[in-house]
């Protein structure tokens, strides 16, 4: 299949991929750890066929322009700007913390500066698919934790921008024996950043009325397909095109796209349509990284691998975890950002990979740090598993702190303090519109919810509030269930909600229970576990239009 490399590498990664990630997930593992051996396998260090590195390469960064287009769907200007006092400063104390610990471990290796310094930049630095994985895979991208992720991850690539126009300015100067100018150096900075301040003030004014008016018009034309040529078109040519004009990078026009059309009232529909193609480019990310990697590094330099290892997932991790915890944010908060930043990935490899191209890195260095970043990359979810099992101790934390803060709405509800009250279980899209309507009306309220900064914000509008899982039998038997009026679970794991309704059942056999679900076997579950009324999307939408039209003595039905 030399004669057709687009089509072999494409096939050859798929395939293997899956191949690989079925028997990782018979063993245990995370499924990125068997989409970097299919890279491995189909890589220039181990022997039989050997795929294209740059169309592998190519493909992937497809992907990570996809990922990114979601994020910003997702991502409001607000949530954005409602965390730039620690994702601004905190980024960059963070990225500074591991540069000079780079090029603290080069001195002592005995590289050049310049070596140094670019290696240890290139280990600031966070992947941007590894960190938005774990955080979809977690429903972490639309809390606080999320947000301060997301946001700490852009101020790391715009900080990349300047690296990725800096370095060949140096390295040219270097090369030709030239001393680096600081007027030089200054200009080159400044017009770095003026591109930037003009791309973003684009999008923000023009691409906010622009993105969403287009796809409206699309939308009016009733055809899905074109429709979904319409969302793809704007993701990467928004991408391509910024990349060109501006110099940003592939996955920040992206993002600020997809943030535009997150404006539009099409959001939802746009993410969906991208979502197939996004899962599947964004496999062949990992594939290419699995090509790159040379494990011989491993049998000559194991310690250096090793003490770069330590920068990434030791030095800059416990740099943020300082940085979030000075901010007075929660110690789970501080965990999540500091394991979501213990790995590195595409922009550690373009950099280095400069540095190479103008000769201020040795390939033995790319080498080291492609290995670290690959065992760093293989370590991350195996960390965050870690940080789940210490869920259940950071829940007793933060009680035991409120009970010590004496803070009224962690104490117990007793019979005493709230009856023929309404109980919320879950405080998302669904239950912040339930609250709403409830304290419009004047209903007596109760909300339980598990995220810090969601129940945080129940507080700050004198919500009572139980924290913690409402799944659990304390938690529920502390909501009162005897005396309420109703409860409404609008978490959206059917399975969780289950155990949430099978309990309250048998709290109070007579209470009302009302939950959600996302399909006909959730509605069956749901009912079976003891739920007075089940609302599904679809059945709710059809029960909609026949409701309007027996009201306008149209029709008379129901479902």
């Amino acid at each position: 299949m030399q004669e057709a490399p687009l089509i072999a590498t494409l096939v050859s990664g798929i395939v293997l991929a899956f191949v690989f990630a079925a028997l990782a997930h018979r063993l245990k593992l995370p499924a990125l750890a068997g989409y970097l051996l299919a890279g491995v396998v189909v890589g220039p260090f181990t022997p039989g066929y050997v795929a294209d590195g740059h169309i592998a390469h190519e493909l992937a960064e497809v992907g990570v322009v996809l990922l990114m287009f979601g994020v910003g769907l997702h991502f409001s200007l607000k949530d954005l700007l409602s965390v730039k006092s620690l994702a601004i400063p905190g980024a960059l104390i963070q990225m500074a913390v591991a540069t000079v610990l780079g090029v603290l471990l080069g001195m002592a290796l005995g590289w050049p500066f310049a070596q140094g310094f670019v290696f240890g930049l290139a280990l600031s630095v966070a992947s941007t698919v590894v960190l938005l994985r774990a955080m979809e895979e977690r429903r972490l991208l639309e809390t606080e934790r999320g947000r301060i992720a997301v946001g700490w991850l852009i101020v790391e690539d715009l900080a990349m921008v300047l690296a990725l126009v800096l370095v060949p300015a140096v390295g040219g100067a270097l090369a030709a024996g030239q001393g680096v100018s600081v007027g030089a150096l200054a200009g080159t900075v400044g017009i770095a950043i003026g591109k930037v301040i003009l791309f973003v003030a684009l999008m923000l004014v023009v691409g906010a009325r622009l993105i969403p008016w287009l796809l409206a018009r699309v939308a009016v034309s009733g055809s899905r397909e074109l429709f979904r040529l319409a969302v793809l078109a704007i993701a990467l040519g928004v991408a391509f095109g910024v990349a060109g004009l501006f110099g940003v990078s592939f996955e920040l026009g992206a993002f600020f796209a997809g943030m535009m059309m997150g404006e539009s009232k099409l959001a939802h529909d746009a993410a969906e349509e991208t979502l197939p193609l996004r899962d599947a480019f964004a496999v062949l990310f990992f594939v290419s990284v699995g090509m790159l990697f040379n494990y011989h590094v491993l049998l000559v330099e194991p310690l250096v691998v090793l003490a770069a290892l330590a920068i990434i997932v030791l030095g800059k991790s416990l740099a943020a975890l300082l940085i979030v915890l000075v901010s007075r944010r929660p110690l789970r908060t501080a965990l999540t950002i500091a394991v979501s930043l213990a790995q590195i990935g595409e922009f550690s490899f373009i950099l280095i990979g400069v540095g190479v191209a103008q000769h201020m890195v040795s390939k033995e260095a790319q080498d080291v740090l492609l290995a670290a970043a690959i065992v760093s990359i293989l370590l991350n979810p195996l960390l965050f598993k870690l940080l789940d099992h210490a869920k259940p101790w950071l829940d007793a934390r933060e009680a035991t702190h409120a009970a010590t803060a004496a803070a009224p709405p962690d104490e117990p509800v007793h019979d005493d303090d709230l009856s023929g009250h309404v109980v919320v279980a879950g405080y998302g899209r669904v239950g912040r519109l339930l609250c709403d309507a409830l304290r419009a009306d004047g209903v007596p309220l109760l909300a339980m919810e598990m995220e810090h900064d969601r129940v945080e914000d129940l507080r700050s509008q004198g919500i009572r509030t139980i924290s913690g899982q409402a799944s659990r039998d304390d938690a529920l038997a502390a909501a009162n269930l005897g005396a309420a009026k109703a409860l409404l679970v609008t978490v959206p794991d059917v399975f969780e909600a289950g155990e949430i309704v099978r309990v309250a059942r048998q709290i109070n056999p007579g209470l009302t229970i009302c939950a959600r679900a996302g399909s006909g076997a959730g509605v069956a579950h749901l009912r079976g576990q003891g739920a007075s009324l089940v609302v599904s999307g679809e059945r709710e939408i059809a029960r909609g239009m026949l409701d309007r039209l027996s009201a306008d003595g149209t029709a008379a039905a129901t479902t």
